[in-house]
């Protein structure tokens, strides 16, 4: 496979590493790829329960809010839904998309890449899919919402009693899976499992 070194620009062939090797540039010492074990499986198995997290934080009541014995449930789609109708729809489309579509988008693409090869299959449209996948990660901002829900926690938690839901605890750990996600993604890994050499 040649690689070009993403620091010197060096063009150089890499052999396939054994288990856990590494290789680095012969002129600058720059790392040029790492072998992860079981890269295609590991993604595989964090992109379901990515999705079946996604699926209880979306369903189920994220936080609960008791004032003076009025109860107040609130999901995810309720915060776009409330600024929408608050006449903020540029911040609700950008909530939705940074904190609902592009997570579940990439999930999905992530079962989908990574299913197939699985099962030793080459998906239709692999390097597209693979290559958009890529391109979510930066729109992908559930830390920051999640940071946001947490600084108004703080500031209503003296005007009201705050119950956590099922679904706040779930999107947490989404985060924790997207992020383990990410970092067990392998791209040379899934294009050895399509020449047929992993």
């Amino acid at each position: 496979m040649l690689v070009a070194c993403h620091d010197c620009d060096l063009l150089q062939e890499i052999p396939p590493l054994p288990v856990c090797a590494s290789a680095r540039c012969p002129r600058c010492g720059a790392l040029l790829r790492r072998h992860r074990p079981n890269a295609v499986e590991r993604t595989l198995a964090l992109a379901v329960a990515g999705l079946a997290l996604f699926a209880v934080a979306v369903s189920f009541p994220f936080l609960a809010f008791d004032l003076n014995g009025n109860r107040t449930d609130t999901n995810l789609i309720t915060g776009v839904q409330r600024l929408y109708e608050g006449g903020y729809w540029a911040l609700a489309a950008l909530v939705l998309v940074t904190s609902i579509l592009a997570p579940l988008l990439r999930l999905s693409a992530m079962f989908y890449v990574f299913g197939q090869l699985f099962f030793g299959w080459v998906p239709w449209k692999l390097a597209a899919v693979f290559r958009f996948l890529q391109r979510l990660q930066p729109w992908s901002m559930m830390e920051v919402f999640m940071l946001g829900i947490l600084v108004s926690l703080v500031k209503l938690a003296k005007m009201a009693e705050i119950i956590p839901g099922l679904a706040l605890w779930s999107f947490m750990l989404l985060i924790l899976v997207l992020a383990a996600a990410s970092a067990a993604m392998d791209a040379d890994a899934v294009w050895e499992r399509v020449e047929g050499r992993g």
